[in-house]
């Protein structure tokens, strides 16, 4: 019978990772289902953005009071978790704060991550008032529906219950309030519970400490579905983004070889072209739907925060236009995940449903709207790049399609006829400069 609980907890601890892993398996295979492309370059300075952006917050503080806030949140809930392996320890072995035998200097660690506990419990309610309360404009925007602020709700909530649990656990564990330097925090809860028996006091104690390990068991389960996915995501996405410069679009290798051909005066251009190795034409230019976008994309976007720093720099969507770039990684990613369960509700095959991103998700009014000044890119705080999906969709409408907007067209045909984006004859395209 003494086993019985250390048992209950292994089978806890098995589901619990168990669905994880499931859940972390789905997601690779949904990000593998974009195109491969080459992201050995600059690795140091990809070490680098992952420690400053990911690790070091450095992006999430040029907003003062919310970097602050998330900071906070964020040292304080990593930290304090470290004790989740002191009770995963004592679950499995059926000890009791197994760390306590470090002496007293278990007690300073739990009684800084007291300190922290609080923090991050004021931390999150100073979040709920912003975003319910004040309601700041960039949480209530329309693509911002109930799902995505009910999940933001969600996480404070959950946030703040599990840290409730934390202090009740130490304040009703008898053994760690005898120790010294630890119940910083706790001490003052103990009171509360003075009037009951030692027995009562013990199932308080028991029960704050399960429900605190199922709870974060079950928001680790519950990242998938969640926003807060860039708690894992933002660690691989910052390396992996963009170390070129931002305003530095790459080359089409098709139409980079036809201009070269073009211009090289010993090509006859009537001559059929020997094909190279890798020169080969690409079934299909731009991006439609999520398969023709890149893995990094796709990463891109399970690893949106849904913060809106990125709309609210954007001046197309300042000035009243459709574009939210938010929202362009929203749709990106309700539309990966609706492929992939089609993929399993087709035995690992995706059939045609009728839809793809563009048109179904993405409109092309958004797509136009963008002005790539790359003020998304640089607002976002873990290095998420809407404009590369945007443009990619753009170069789908201009090339596949021919579906650029009538200025557009115009221009590009005035380049192609006369050397220049104005109507002028080729002989008179650079008489502007002495205008």
């Amino acid at each position: 019978m003494n086993y019985i609980p250390n048992i209950l907890f292994a089978i806890a601890l098995i589901v619990g990772i168990g669905f994880f892993a499931k859940n972390v398996k789905k997601l690779i295979r949904n990000i593998k289902l974009g195109q491969d492309v080459d992201v050995s370059d600059n690795t140091s300075q990809r070490w680098k953005n992952m420690a400053m952006i990911a690790l070091g917050q450095s992006k999430m503080v040029k907003r003062p009071i919310a970097g602050f806030l998330h900071v906070i949140v964020y040292v304080g809930f990593i930290i304090i978790n470290i004790e989740v392996l002191a009770i995963i320890i004592d679950g499995l072995a059926g000890t009791h704060r197994i760390f306590s035998s470090i002496g007293p200097l278990y007690g300073v660690l739990i009684g800084a991550f007291e300190v922290l506990a609080v923090l991050v419990f004021v931390s999150v309610i100073i979040f709920w008032i912003r975003r319910n309360i004040i309601k700041i404009k960039r949480f209530w925007a329309s693509e911002m529906t109930s799902w995505p602020k009910n999940d933001a709700n969600y996480i404070l909530y959950i946030e703040m219950v599990l840290m409730a649990l934390f202090l009740i656990m130490n304040a009703t564990d008898l053994k760690f309030q005898a120790m010294e330097n630890g119940n910083i925090i706790s001490q003052y809860l103990a009171p509360m519970f003075s009037g009951l028996s030692e027995g009562t006091i013990h199932i308080i104690e028991r029960s704050a400490w399960w429900l605190h390990i199922l709870g974060i068991l079950a928001f680790l389960n519950y990242l998938y579905f969640s926003k807060h996915l860039h708690i894992l995501l933002a660690f691989p996405n910052t390396y992996y983004g963009k170390t070129k410069p931002k305003g530095q679009f790459p080359n089409n290798a098709t139409v980079t070889k036809e201009v070269k051909m073009m211009m090289d005066p010993n090509v006859d251009p009537f001559a059929a072209q020997p094909e190279v190795e890798g020169d080969a034409i690409p079934a299909k230019f731009g991006a439609s739907d999520v398969q023709d976008l890149n893995w990094v994309q796709l990463l891109n976007a399970y690893t949106c925060t849904e913060c809106g720093r990125c709309t609210s720099e954007c001046p197309a969507n300042i000035t009243g236009k459709k574009l939210s770039p938010r929202k362009i990684m929203m749709d990106t990613r309700d539309r990966l995940e609706e492929v992939g369960k089609n993929i399993d509700a087709n035995n690992g095959v995706f059939k045609d449903d009728g839809k793809q991103l563009l048109d179904d998700y993405i409109t092309r009014e958004e797509l136009w709207a963008c002005t790539t000044c790359n003020a998304c890119v640089e607002a976002c705080p873990v290095s998420i790049d809407p404009m590369s999906i945007i443009m990619e969709m753009r170069n789908y409408l201009v090339m596949e399609q021919s579906a650029a907007p009538m200025e557009l067209n115009n221009m590009m045909t005035n380049i192609e006829n006369n050397g220049a984006p104005w109507p002028y004859n080729q002989m008179d395209r650079l008489n502007w400069k002495n205008e």
